[in-house]
This record gives C-alpha cells, sequence and structure tokens, in this order.
C-alpha cells in the first residue's frame, strides 16, 4: 500500500507565480435543471476570504494577509475551490511592490478567467478586518426530534404553517453538501430571510437536512434553495444565504436576492 494510503496522492504545489492553475465552471451547467430563468438568479453575489495568501516583498521577506474576493452572480463562470487555493499559493515564493500590486494581479487573472469583473480586497491580519458575529434570527435546528436520511433534496416537506404574510428569519448550521470533483463534506450555516406566508419550521429543516447526499457547488445549493423557496411560496422579498465552514484555507458565502433584502456582512465561528 502507498504510504498515503487512503489520504490520496500528494498535491505539487507551485512555487512560481501561475495564473493558468485557474479552473472557471459554467455557470449554466448548474442552473439548467432549475425553474427559474438564469436572470432571476444574477441578484447576489459568491464572497470568497483567502485565509492563506502570502507573497515576498520586494527584499524577498514573506508577507502575509487575508484577501476577500467578490464574484458577482451574473458572472458566466464559477471558480473551482482548489484551483483557487493553488492559485493563490502560487504567489508564496513570487516577489511583488506591494499588496495592491498583488490585489490587482489578482483582480485581472480572474476577471479574465471568469469573463467578470472581480472585486479584490486584501485585508490585514486584525481582529476588526473581518469581525466574527452571529446571525440574528430565529435557528430552526431543534424543530425536529427524529429524521431519517435521504438520497434525494425533499421538496415536499416546505410547506406553510399558515397564509398570513410575515417577515420571518431562519437559519440552520446543519447545511451539508458534497462537491461534485472530490465528494468531499462542505459545511455550513444557511439564512433564510423570507417576506411571504409563515413557513413550516420543522419542513423547513427537513428539506435543508435533505442537502446531506447531495452532490454540488457552494454557489450551485445555495441558488437551488433560492429557486425551490421562490417557485413554491412566491414571497415578496428572499434573501438566501450561506456561509460555508473553511476548508483548504477558503470560505465561500454566496447569496442571492429577491425584493428588497440586504445581505449579511459578517464572518461566523466556524470560518
Amino acid at each position: 500500500m502507498s504510504i498515503h494510503g487512503v489520504l490520496g496522492e500528494q498535491t505539487n504545489y507551485p512555487k512560481t507565480y501561475d495564473a493558468t492553475i485557474l479552473y472557471p465552471i459554467d455557470r449554466a451547467i448548474g442552473r439548467s435543471s432549475l425553474a427559474l430563468p438564469h436572470d432571476a438568479l444574477n441578484n447576489g453575489a459568491d464572497i470568497w476570504h483567502g485565509y492563506e495568501l502570502s507573497w515576498l516583498g520586494r527584499n524577498g521577506v514573506p508577507q502575509v494577509a487575508i484577501v476577500q474576493l467578490t464574484i458577482m452572480a451574473d458572472s458566466p463562470f464559477i471558480i473551482e475551490s482548489k484551483s483557487l487555493k493553488l492559485y493563490l499559493n502560487s504567489f508564496n515564493f513570487s516577489r511583488f511592490d506591494s499588496s495592491d500590486d498583488v490585489a490587482k494581479t489578482i483582480k485581472k487573472d480572474l476577471s479574465l478567467c471568469l469573463k467578470s469583473d472581480v472585486l479584490v480586497h486584501i485585508l490585514p491580519l486584525n481582529k476588526t478586518a473581518l469581525p466574527m458575529s452571529d446571525i440574528i434570527g430565529e435557528c430552526i435546528d431543534t424543530a425536529i426530534d427524529n429524521y431519517q436520511d435521504s438520497e434525494t433534496i425533499c421538496r415536499d416537506t416546505l410547506i406553510t404553517a399558515n397564509s398570513e404574510i410575515q417577515s420571518q428569519c431562519y437559519y440552520s448550521n446543519l447545511l451539508r453538501s458534497n462537491c461534485p470533483v472530490t465528494n468531499q463534506p462542505d459545511w455550513g450555516t444557511v439564512v433564510i430571510d423570507i417576506d411571504g406566508a409563515v413557513l413550516d419550521k420543522a419542513g423547513l429543516l427537513r428539506y435543508i437536512l435533505s442537502f446531506r447526499n447531495h452532490n454540488g457547488f457552494h454557489e450551485q445549493c445555495v441558488e437551488q434553495i433560492f429557486c425551490d423557496l421562490m417557485t413554491l411560496f412566491q414571497p415578496k422579498a428572499l434573501l438566501v444565504q450561506a456561509f460555508y465552514t473553511r476548508r483548504g484555507g477558503l470560505d465561500i458565502n454566496p447569496y442571492r436576492i429577491y425584493g428588497d433584502k440586504t445581505p449579511l456582512a459578517l464572518r461566523l465561528v466556524r470560518q
């Protein structure tokens, strides 16, 4: 048996800056099975944080920072996460004049790769750069006392408790899905801020739990939830936002919006 056993193959990290590592994935692939038209999913963004960004200054001394990337939901492509990790690590042994030069380089490369303008911010390593916060809303993780795993997404559990129109904000820390490339689990917290008929909380939680065996990229899972809620309930306004647990030095926070809603600008404890 290989010394790596079940751990798999070694990954060769680049020793020089290399933009060709970046791998785009067509957004249309994930949207092809959704009931909403593509342009109905374009109001939102995918916000990435990279915690392993490092480069060499002009004098060869290593520099470190956090990078925040904002990819708009109307971009024709999303970025594959492992390629992004390897790309950011390709900066480790390359010299740049300043953090601004690093930001400009990342912006140029990602914008070219995704055929869309990507916003890039280099953040310092202090507690004010990405402050940790709690979600203001109702956690529904105790809404059920039993559950049987499902191999498919269970939309039939999405029902209303009553028809009264209310503003509701629910969240669950139990979102889990699987990466379609590596089959590794992705964990996250999902926020559903909706103006519409009152949702049945137990049914909503069962629906979220049914993603546990689903293979889908982070962005696609958020769009699936957004699409299902929009088509089933026709709310006056809706925000679906996920805060995925950091993996490989990266976290992603996709959100999609309909109507008068504002995305949450915060970082959770698992990130």
